[in-house]
C-alpha cells in the first residue's frame, strides 16, 4: 500500500459532513516537539483518521497514530527502540459556544478563523501524551532490571481503630 502524505490543516466540520477517511503519513520533520521529547524518530508517523457524525449529532474526528522512536531507559540509561501509539476522538467547539454534554472519551478543539485545525500539531500532541512517563526496558532486557526482584510476602498491616471514632459518637448524641 502506498503511503500518502496527509494535509497539514483540515476543516473538521466539512470533513465530518462528507464522512471522509484519511490514511497516510506525516513526515518526522513536522513533529519537532516530539523529536525533542525522544532520542529520535524513526520513519514517518502513520495516521488513520475517520470523520463523521455520532449518535448525538456531534461532528467527530477519531483516529489512530503510531511512530517508532528511540527512548532512554531511566534505569540503565541505555537507548531502546519502541513504538508509541495513540487512539483519540475529537469534536470541534464553536467559538463562544457552550460545550454540550460530551462522552468521556471525547476531547475538544477549537478551529482557527477559517474553521480549520492544524492536524499535524494535533497528532503531535497526542503522541507526546502517549509517551511513557518513565521510559524503561522490559526487565528481561534491562541491565538494571534484574535487580528489581522482591522476595517473600509483604505482611498485612494491622487494622487500627479510628482515633476520631469517639468524636463521631459524641456528635451523634
Amino acid at each position: 500500500m502506498e503511503k500518502v502524505k496527509l494535509p497539514i490543516k483540515v476543516d473538521p466540520v466539512r470533513c465530518a459532513n462528507k464522512r471522509l477517511d484519511y490514511q497516510g503519513v506525516f513526515a518526522a520533520e513536522l513533529m519537532p516537539r516530539l523529536a525533542e521529547s525522544t532520542q529520535g524518530i524513526h520513519g514517518d508517523i502513520d495516521v488513520s483518521l475517520t470523520f463523521g457524525i455520532d449518535a448525538q449529532g456531534l461532528r467527530i474526528m477519531s483516529g489512530k497514530a503510531g511512530v517508532h522512536v528511540t527512548l532512554q531507559c531511566q534505569r540503565c540509561n541505555e537507548m531502546f527502540d519502541t513504538t508509541i501509539e495513540s487512539e483519540f476522538t475529537y469534536t470541534p467547539l464553536r467559538e463562544n459556544a457552550e460545550a454540550p454534554e460530551l462522552p468521556e472519551e471525547y476531547e475538544t478543539f477549537e478551529a482557527d478563523e477559517f474553521g480549520e485545525i492544524n492536524l499535524a500539531q494535533t497528532i503531535e500532541d497526542e503522541l507526546i501524551l502517549a509517551l511513557p512517563l518513565v521510559p524503561a526496558h522490559e526487565n528481561e532486557r534491562c541491565a538494571e532490571g534484574k535487580f528489581d526482584l522482591s522476595y517473600g510476602d509483604i505482611p498485612e498491616a494491622e487494622e487500627r481503630s479510628n482515633p476520631f471514632a469517639i468524636l463521631e459518637e459524641l456528635k451523634r448524641k
